[in-house]
Formats: C-alpha cells, sequence, structure tokens
C-alpha cells in the first residue's frame, strides 16, 4: 500500500496532547499542552532558549521593563538565570533595580489588591503598585541606603551605570551577608558572577533621583551614557568576533529593549563596523505592533535596521503574555531541560573589549576616507 503524501502545510506536530496529572512536570507541560496560540509561542520561546540560546558560545543578553521586581521575580527568576549562567549581561530599568534592592537590604513587601482605596492607602503610609503594596518607609529606607553607599571614595567620580551597578552590588553583596540573607537581590547576584548590567535611562528611577539629590550635597558621581552606548556595542561585537552568536531575552519593551537592539545599528550605522544583527530574539510583551512604538516591533521590523540578522528571523519568537507568568516558567524549563553554563564574566572584560571596539572602529573610519 502506497503512503499517502503529506499535505506540507499538515507536517506539524499533531495535537494529542497527554492528559495533566498531579506528577506532571512543568517542562513535560509545556511541551505536551502549551500547543497553540500563546501558549505555543511560549512553547516556542522555552525550546529555542533552552536548545539554542543556552551554548555556551551564544552571549546572552536580558532586557527588563515593566514593575518586574515589586512582584518578586529578582529573586525567583533573574538571580537563579544569572546563577546558572544563562544570562551574560542585562539592560533594566532603574527602578527595577531599585525596587529589587528592597529585598537586598531586608525591606518587605506585601500582596494587596488592585481595588485598594488609593486615598485611604495615601493616608496611611501605604504604596501600591498595581496589587503589591508595601509601608512608605521602605522608599524611605532604600533611598537613605543608596544615598549612604554614594558617599563613599569610589563613587566619587563619572562612570558607566555597569560600573555604578557592580559597585552598588558589592555593597548589597556585604549586606545580604550581614542580615544573613541569600540570593535576595539581582545586584548582588550580577556583582558575584560578573554579570555587567546598564540602565538606558538612569535618572528616570529612584537611584538616579538620589544620585541627583547627592549633586546637591556635593557628590562628584555622574552617570555617563556614552560609556554604556559603546561597551554594550562592544559586548556585542565580541560575541561575533570570538566566533560565538548574540542572543536578546527582551521582558517588556520600552527603553531597556531600544537600548539592547540599538548595539546592532551602533556597530554597523554609527561607527561603520561590517556586521549582521543579533542571532536570536525572544520577547515577552502585550504592546501592539500596529501602533509604531518600539516596544510592539517585531523581529522582521528588526531586521530593516539591522538589528536582528535576516537569516535569524526563523530563531526569533515574540509571545504575547505578561512576563510575570513567562518568566517563571522559561526559567524553570530552562533549569530543568539544560546544563549550567559558566559565568562568561563579561563585566571583567570590559576595558578589553571596548578597546577592541575602538580599534576597529577606526579601522573602518580609515576605510570610508
Amino acid at each position: 500500500m502506497v503512503a499517502k503524501k503529506l499535505n506540507p502545510y499538515l507536517s506539524g506536530a499533531r495535537i494529542n496532547p497527554k492528559a495533566i496529572g498531579k506528577d506532571s512536570k512543568i517542562s513535560d507541560l509545556i511541551d505536551n499542552c502549551f500547543l497553540a496560540y500563546n501558549a505555543g509561542r511560549l512553547r516556542d520561546a522555552c525550546g529555542l532558549f533552552a536548545e539554542k540560546v543556552l551554548k555556551p558560545d551564544v552571549t546572552i543578553g536580558m532586557s527588563l521593563a515593566g514593575a518586574l521586581t515589586p512582584a518578586g521575580l529578582g529573586k525567583s527568576v533573574v538571580v537563579p538565570l544569572i546563577r546558572a549562567g544563562f544570562v551574560d549581561w542585562i539592560v533594566s530599568t532603574g527602578a527595577n533595580l531599585y525596587h529589587d534592592a528592597h529585598f537586598g537590604i531586608g525591606e518587605e513587601l506585601y500582596a494587596g489588591s488592585p481595588f485598594f482605596d488609593d486615598v485611604d492607602l495615601r493616608k496611611k503610609g501605604v504604596v501600591r503598585i498595581y496589587d503589591v503594596v508595601f509601608d512608605y518607609h521602605v522608599l524611605l529606607n532604600t533611598d537613605t541606603y543608596f544615598r549612604r553607599i554614594i558617599k563613599s571614595d569610589v563613587f566619587q567620580r563619572t562612570m558607566g551605570t555597569a560600573e555604578f551597578h557592580y559597585l552598588a552590588g558589592k555593597f548589597l553583596a556585604e549586606t545580604e551577608k550581614k542580615l544573613k540573607l541569600k540570593d535576595t537581590c539581582v545586584l548582588a547576584a550580577a556583582y558575584k558572577a560578573g554579570v555587567p548590567v546598564f540602565t538606558s535611562s538612569p535618572g528616570d528611577s529612584s537611584i538616579g533621583m538620589n544620585i541627583a539629590a547627592s549633586a546637591l550635597d556635593g557628590s562628584k558621581l555622574a552617570l555617563d551614557p556614552n560609556v554604556d552606548v559603546n561597551q554594550t556595542a562592544a559586548i556585542v561585537l565580541d560575541a561575533k568576533r570570538s566566533g560565538g552568536k548574540s542572543a536578546v531575552f527582551i521582558c517588556g519593551g520600552g527603553s531597556p529593549k531600544n537600548f539592547m537592539l540599538q548595539t546592532e545599528p551602533q556597530i554597523q550605522e554609527v561607527l561603520g563596523i561590517k556586521e549582521e544583527g543579533h542571532d536570536y530574539f525572544i520577547q515577552f510583551t502585550d504592546a501592539r505592533p500596529d501602533t509604531g512604538g518600539l516596544s510592539g516591533a517585531t523581529p522582521s521590523e528588526a531586521v530593516s535596521w539591522g538589528k536582528v540578522n535576516p537569516e535569524s528571523l526563523p530563531n526569533t519568537v515574540v509571545c504575547y503574555l505578561d512576563s510575570t507568568v513567562a518568566l517563571p516558567l522559561i526559567t524553570a524549563y530552562a533549569l530543568g531541560k539544560a546544563k549550567p553554563r559558566e559565568s562568561k564574566r563579561i563585566y571583567d572584560s570590559l576595558p578589553r573589549l571596548l578597546a577592541n571596539l575602538k580599534t576597529e572602529y577606526h579601522a573602518a573610519q580609515k576605510g570610508r576616507k
């Protein structure tokens, strides 16, 4: 009997899931039951991350936007990914790093309700981030902490945000140890692993506000965005020049997404260095592409800017899902499926990477003349 030729449109996996049982693992649930719609895209993202992105030669950049750390995702997701070697560099809003520091200095946040009376909350000294609530003194105590460490001699100069966060992470790691806390804070974990952490808009957070306030008291600390632009470009260029690949793992959108992706236009368009774009692209977002905002811009649109290698489009996934849902699932999946990687300790290599970028830039400029 001659086998029936399969229609190419029907060549995908058959939808025939196993029933979910009490002993079902997260990885089995995702592989077997997340079969369509955004569940299917989450499965695709998990598979891409665990099977391709986590190979040793891939440099992984993670961007963080939205109020993720107040919901505990710094401690539950980002820190385990850093410890496993699954994140090599980070671009985050300053707000995520500020609110994550609450945990690192022993402050307490609580589950609440989005339906609380905000006027009454204000009267009672309670701050609300949707359904997360905490005492107003959590902000004041965290402000005091940053103002205190900023007074240290090591901060009395101009620097990039990676260096600022590395030094702040060192203080936070010491505070964690003093308070007998363990793995509670993203900056402390990044400091220990040599993972550089950048903030694309350093003045747009309470950390930046406290730096500005300290300047009124005579602090010499200033954050130089030029350093960040060139260091992030240098990280991506080195990922390629060393024979490896570059991956972007985008949580939300906003300025951190753009800052991470603009590394390739900085290399190609501005510096004139020949390059082809990022090789892997995973994004969790609730933003639509048709409004024209960068948060919802697709990987194919990014190709037109040189941000994504056109040959890598099959290795891109956009999942329209809240990061607070997607991140714990993809983290559990990756930790269960992939072996830990040795940390690349990119922070330690930033001077060398920047020197290499400068060399290629000057060579490219001679070629343009």
